[in-house]
């Protein structure tokens, strides 16, 4: 039988084997995986973009203003970022931060007055941070000199007067209040205040300790007891003719003034007369960000808006009538009081002077 010879194609196909796929060029083969690349990019752009997470900075505020919070919302339309506000008293708020240590959800931490400031400071509450915007918009007086604190809004130690009583022309200068003349008209808040306690720290640094003691001598000569234990009734008794000058910030005056304490308030205190001492002692509210934020890039922002003069001018400020950092601002009651030309002195001495302060003013009879 003669032999049939048959190629290995036709044999495959009998056998049912598909034929081998055409061996493609190294060119071709870099071609398709270009294309493949390019599809698997392309669905990655057109798929949905995962959202980020909202950041919600924790506030605590020894600020204790409704206003506060429609700063606070501003700022979240402006940035995105939430901000969780937990108000209460500053040193209750400062314990608060110490003890919770890396566990606190505070990422800023407001305070009122120097002294406070300077305490959490150094308790190491707070982080030092590299602010052009806080460098530009505050005063180097009004912030802590390693960045780890600024003021938001400046507070005056004013004196009010009644012209029943007392001669405004009188007083010009904090010195003026132990003047032999004011004998027995008279009215201070107790020792306790930290404000008169700044005041007095203020004065040891103007004026050094032996000055400072002959002024308290004169200023407890003058008292008409008792003490008061808040600036509103100590301003009221002034206004009443029941004490012939006071010592109070320049903002319960101005909120009394105002009517925002009510039509009484505003009426009585219309015999009254400010004296914005000069040069004036100027304190401060103020705020950082705290040792272990979680969020300190977006608490560093918050705090430069609100040392802003759109944030702590046209919002803490002017919304409780107290200074802006520069100027006088458009309230029209804090622009009413006059001039103001602060002594300079950086805040951050009178949180240092402090416990000086206080020793002076036990051993003067300031309680």
């Amino acid at each position: 039988m003669p032999v049939s010879f048959r190629s290995r194609p036709a044999l495959a196909a009998e056998a049912g084997i598909p034929p081998p796929t055409p061996r493609r060029s190294f060119r071709q083969q870099w071609w398709d995986l270009g294309l493949g690349l390019i599809a698997l990019l392309g669905g990655c752009r057109q798929g949905p973009a995962p959202s980020a997470e909202p950041i919600s900075l924790g506030v605590y505020s020894g600020r204790h203003y409704n206003t506060d919070q429609a700063l606070y919302r501003r700022f979240t339309e402006q940035t995105g970022i939430q901000v969780k506000l937990l108000e209460g008293k500053d040193d209750a708020l400062i314990e608060r931060v110490r003890t919770e240590g890396a566990r606190t959800p505070a990422d800023l931490l407001v305070l009122v007055d120097a002294a406070r400031l300077v305490r959490a400071a150094d308790q190491g509450l707070f982080q030092p941070l590299n602010s052009e915007a806080i460098r530009r918009d505050v005063p180097p007086e009004l912030r802590d000199s390693a960045g780890r604190w600024s003021a938001l809004t400046r507070r005056v130690r004013v004196v009010v007067v009644n012209p029943k009583q007392v001669d405004p022309a009188l007083i010009r200068t904090y010195a003026d209040l132990a003047r032999p003349e004011l004998k027995g008209r008279l009215c201070l808040r107790n020792g306790r205040s930290v404000y008169n306690q700044s005041l007095v720290a203020d004065q040891l640094i103007l004026r050094g300790e032996a000055e400072t003691r002959r002024w308290l001598s004169g200023l407890i000569a003058n008292l008409k007891p008792p003490f008061f234990s808040s600036d509103t009734t100590l301003a009221r008794a002034v206004a009443r003719g029941e004490c012939g000058v006071g010592v109070v910030n320049s903002y319960y005056v101005a909120r009394m003034l105002s009517g925002d304490g009510g039509a009484e308030d505003k009426a009585l205190m219309q015999g009254v007369k400010v004296v914005v001492p000069d040069p004036a002692h100027i304190n401060v509210s103020g705020a950082g960000v705290t040792r272990h934020s979680r969020h300190p890039e977006a608490a560093r922002k918050l705090l430069e808006f609100l040392a802003s003069p759109e944030g702590g001018g046209a919002g803490y400020a002017q919304a409780n009538h107290e200074y802006p950092l520069v100027g006088s601002g458009n309230d029209p009651v804090v622009k009413g009081f006059g001039p103001l030309r602060g002594d300079g002195v950086p805040i951050e001495q009178l949180g240092a002077r402090n416990g000086q302060a206080v020793e002076l003013m036990r051993a003067a009879g300031w309680p």
